[in-house]
Formats: C-alpha cells, structure tokens, sequence
C-alpha cells in the first residue's frame, strides 16, 4: 500500500514517524512525503530542500512534495486542504501521519487541522510528536528497535538542524533517541515511535 507522511517543515516527519516509514519501506510498500513550508526561517531553504532529499533517500521514499508555503506562514485554509487532496488523489494512500494538532507551533497545528479535513475518506489517518507538541496522549506504538539507526541518519541528514533544538548541549539525534527510549518503556520494548490515532483499521 501507500503511505503519506505530513510534515510542517523539513525534519518534523523524521523526527515524528522516520523509524515507522522505515518498516513500511523495507517491506516494500510506497512511502512518500508532503512537507508544507521549506523552513526557511530556520536556515537557508536551499540548503533545507537539499537535506529533505537527502533524508528522503535515506527512508526509501518514493517522492517529496512541497506546499511552497512560507515558514510561520502556513495556513488554516480550504487552499491547504485542497492541495493535500490533490496529492491523495495522485497516490492513493491506505495510511497518513501528520503533526499533532496540539502544538506550540501554529504551523503544526494548522496543517493538522487541514489535513483532518483532506484525508476524511482515508481508512487510517494517526498524529505523530515532535519536541513543541504538548498534551500528547498516544492510543499506539511501533517496535522502532530495528530502524533507530535509519531514523537518526534520516534525522542527521539535516545537517544544518542537528545541533538547533534550544537546549545546550543536546542535539536533536539525542533527542529523538531519548524520546524512542521513553516511549518504548511506555510500550515494553526498548525503542518505540508513539502515535494518537483518529482511525485506525485493524486488518486480521
């Protein structure tokens, strides 16, 4: 099947889902991206389109779509939902992560709300964390154990994000593998991505 990952800014879905579409693309099933905004508030959005490739390559994705929507700029509108369904219609995707809508960020939240509304019809649609979510409540998880080492390279490959995470002394590799840590002892397993689910088909 195919999957779509949503992503505010370059990074958020590596940070949020890396280690999940990891497992998706090693079985062979189609992963691809849509990221709103190229970042350019947070560096040179040259230099972070070209490391959104780069951690693409890195997750076996298929292809990167792009919102074009300025950085802080990205809208709560019917525009937004619009062109996320235009990508849906393009792939067809059985399952969809995106941003918590509980964010301290209002371009996380907006994205959430509007990719609510684009992807009603698609049978599996969950909410992934990055470091400004809050009140996040995960309802399921992933054993990430055996993909933490793609998940943190696909996070490396943002150099120039590595060491921006406004704590001294932590980097975001850090971060990401301290939070695996603490959501895997959540779900008795070592390494786990959390996730709150608004649909989610169980096939047996």
């Amino acid at each position: 099947m195919n999957i779509l990952a949503l992503g505010a800014h370059p990074d958020d879905i590596e940070y949020g889902c890396g280690g999940m579409l990891a497992k998706y693309a090693r079985k062979g099933n189609g992963v691809y991206m849509f990221i709103a905004s190229d970042g350019a508030l947070g560096g040179d959005a040259e230099v972070r389109r070209r490391e959104q490739k780069d951690a693409a390559r890195t997750l076996s994705v298929r292809e990167v779509f792009w919102g074009e929507y300025q950085d802080t700029e990205v809208p709560l509108s019917r525009e937004l939902i619009v062109r996320i369904e235009a990508v849906i219609r393009q792939i067809e995707p059985r399952m969809i992560f995106v941003n918590s809508p509980e964010d301290t960020h209002q371009d996380h939240r907006h994205l959430a709300q509007c990719a609510m509304s684009a992807t009603r019809y698609v049978p599996n649609f969950l909410f992934f964390e990055v470091p400004s979510t809050v009140e996040f409540r995960p309802n399921c998880y992933t054993d990430i154990a055996d993909v933490l080492d793609i998940k943190l390279a696909s996070l490396e490959a943002h150099r120039s994000q590595v060491a921006k995470t406004n704590i001294e002394d932590l980097t975001i590799l850090e971060l990401a593998k301290s939070s695996a840590n603490f959501r895997g002892i959540q779900a008795r397993v070592k390494y786990a991505e959390a996730f709150q689910s608004v649909r989610l088909l169980l096939n047996l």
